[in-house]
């Protein structure tokens, strides 16, 4: 009997992974325990700007992480700079680290491939209120520094 033991092992066998997503970096596309993301396995289809990836990150003394962010940039070296759609804080991933690619969300019930008009001006209007989300996201910071400095009520 074949035995299943990771992310790859699946994408390998049938060709794509429905699950749900853990952690919130991905808010407001993937909502946790109640959306499902279907992945694809990588083919040799080049990666473009915007594409939605799951990853292996190494992590130190533990097993390693699967992570699904998105692609915000395309470095001259041939890694990705990739960024989750809740968070400000991106990272650089190589080519070998990608395992699969989003191709649609299940949520309450229907299927939204990344290919739907919606999900495309989603992908839009998100990056275009970028820099709008990251003076809010400062400005929230700051107001919950100072109410707990006792400076602001």
């Amino acid at each position: 009997m074949n035995e299943i033991s990771s992310f790859e092992d699946i994408l390998d066998r049938f060709g794509q992974l429905v699950y749900p997503p853990k952690g919130v970096s991905m808010l407001p596309l993937l909502r946790e325990e109640r959306d499902l993301m279907i992945v694809q396995r990588k083919s040799g289809k080049s990666l473009q700007k915007h594409d939605v990836v799951l990853f292996k990150r190494p992590v130190k003394n533990a097993p390693d992480a699967y992570v699904l962010h998105r692609i915000e940039k395309l470095n001259p070296d041939g890694s990705y700079w990739i960024v989750g759609d809740n968070s400000f804080c991106g990272e650089t991933v190589q080519e070998k680290q990608i395992i699969g690619v989003l191709s649609a969300v299940i949520r309450d019930g229907k299927t939204i491939p990344v290919t739907q008009l919606s999900y495309r001006i989603y992908v839009k209007l998100w990056y275009f209120f970028y820099p709008l989300r990251y003076l809010l996201r400062r400005a929230h910071n700051l107001i919950r520094r100072l109410q707990r400095l006792g400076l602001r009520t």
